[in-house]
Order: structure tokens, then C-alpha cells, then sequence
């Protein structure tokens, strides 16, 4: 089976500093892949080298086959990349439904305004129902996000990444900010996206709910891999161990 998604020997400098260093790996379709570290591990640089905010230095990532080299965010987007950041960030003067039917309509118009601007919405805005009701919050459909706690507007930001309809999501620390409650109920979510088909990588620091929900983890500490494979087998390698308990030396970027 061709991987959906590999990282070949990617390398990431910021002046002197080597973000990631010679970091490899794939997934395959239909995967809910754990990508984690301690604080420094980076984890975040790594996620903006597969989504184009930062060129590697040396490297590739190929989603679906396709080298990704030389293309922006956008184009990758286009390409069936998709991002729920962890700062949630929706228009403030869209209720909830609108903010899902703008990207539900990014394939019909030139630009974002137009998808909004269309005379006959209808099927944006069914399509936005639906994927509001996937992510549990149909019930705000018509709400002001600004109105709405966290939990809600980070599921109205998994919902807004699901409308550009991506081969894989990227989720970065959808879980922060929430309460154990909250962050059960929607890495609950997060699998069932998973099993109805969606390939997805989880970033996050909630170690105990990646472990729970998780079919197979990378592990990243001072920009170099130093685990993959099976959660809870990864997770006891005396190198992991160390990483997490403080023990490795050295400092990377996020």
C-alpha cells in the first residue's frame, strides 16, 4: 500500500539552530497517527514543514505520492492537506454555520468572500449542517462564536478543516485548554472521524488520551526521532522514558 503521507530525512535550521534533524516517517491511509514530544521536541516545526509555513533544508514530504516541495500552504491545501490549528481563530461576525459554509464553498469560488456571496447557498450551508453534527455541535449551528467556550470553537475548527474536504487532517493540539471531560469527549470524536474513513495525524500533549486513542505514535525529542510504532510499546523504551521524564540533555524548538 502506498503511504499517504512521508517525511523523508527532513531537516529544519533556524540560523544556528537545528529545529529537526534528519526526521523520517509515513503513514498509511486510513491511520490515527500520534506525533509527540516533550516541550522543545518539534513537534511544531514538523507540523509546519508538512503544511508549508517552513522549507526544510534538506528533506521531502510526499502526501499521496506527490512531492510537496516548492508548493505554499494553499497549494498543498489544495492538494488534500487539511488544519485545525490549535489557536482557534473563526469570524467573529459569522455565526457558526456560516463560518463552515464559507469553507464548505472554497471550491466554487476564486475567492473566500465569494463563497458567501453566492446567490444560492443552500448546499454549502446543508453540507456545513452536516459536518457540524459529525463534530457534536449542530446545536450552536446559529450561534455567535464569540459566544461560545472553548470546546465548542475547537470543534467548530475541526468542522471548518473537515469542509475543505482533506485527504488528511492534521489536528495540532485540539485537546489544549480543555478540561479531562472535554478532552475525552472530543478525542472520542476524533476517533469516530477516524473510523468513518478519515486519515489523521494527532499533535498533542495529552498524553494519556493519545495513548488511549491512538493506533501508532512518533515520537520526537530535540528535533530527532526517537520512537515509532505501537503506543504503549514506544512509550516504554527506556530513550522515550528518559525523554519525557527530563533526563535527555539539550534543547530544540517547538
Amino acid at each position: 500500500m502506498t503511504a499517504l503521507l512521508e517525511a523523508r530525512d527532513v531537516t529544519v535550521r533556524f540560523g544556528g539552530v537545528t529545529a529537526i534533524d534528519g526526521v523520517s516517517f509515513a503513514m498509511e491511509p486510513g491511520e490515527l497517527l500520534g506525533l509527540i514530544g516533550p516541550n522543545g521536541a518539534g513537534k511544531t516545526t514538523m507540523m509546519r514543514a508538512i503544511t508549508g509555513v517552513v522549507t526544510p533544508d534538506q528533506g521531502t514530504v510526499v502526501l499521496a505520492g506527490r512531492d510537496l516541495k516548492g508548493l505554499g500552504t494553499a497549494a498543498r491545501i489544495r492538494r488534500g492537506l487539511g488544519l485545525s490549528q490549535q489557536l482557534v481563530r473563526p469570524f467573529r461576525d459569522m455565526t457558526v454555520l456560516d463560518n463552515v459554509a464559507l469553507a464548505a464553498g472554497h471550491a466554487k469560488t476564486a475567492g473566500p468572500w465569494g463563497a458567501l456571496a453566492r446567490v444560492d447557498r443552500s448546499a454549502e450551508r446543508d453540507r456545513a449542517r452536516d459536518l457540524l453534527d459529525r463534530v457534536g455541535i449542530a446545536d450552536v449551528a446559529d450561534a455567535w462564536p464569540g459566544n461560545l467556550p472553548l470546546g465548542f470553537l475547537k470543534r467548530l475548527e475541526v468542522a471548518r478543516a473537515l469542509a475543505l474536504d482533506p485527504q488528511l487532517l492534521l489536528l495540532d493540539e485540539p485537546l489544549a485548554g480543555l478540561n479531562q471531560i472535554e478532552a475525552g469527549q472530543l478525542a472520542d470524536t476524533i476517533v469516530d472521524l477516524n473510523r468513518q474513513g478519515l486519515s489523521i495525524v494527532l499533535i498533542e500533549h495529552n498524553l494519556g488520551e493519545v495513548l488511549r486513542i491512538c493506533t501508532r505514535i512518533v515520537v520526537l525529542d530535540n528535533g530527532r526521532r526517537i520512537g515509532m510504532g505501537e503506543p504503549r510499546a514506544v512509550m516504554a523504551d527506556p530513550v522515550v522514558r528518559a525523554a519525557y521524564l527530563g533526563e535527555g540533555g539539550g534543547h530544540a524548538a517547538a
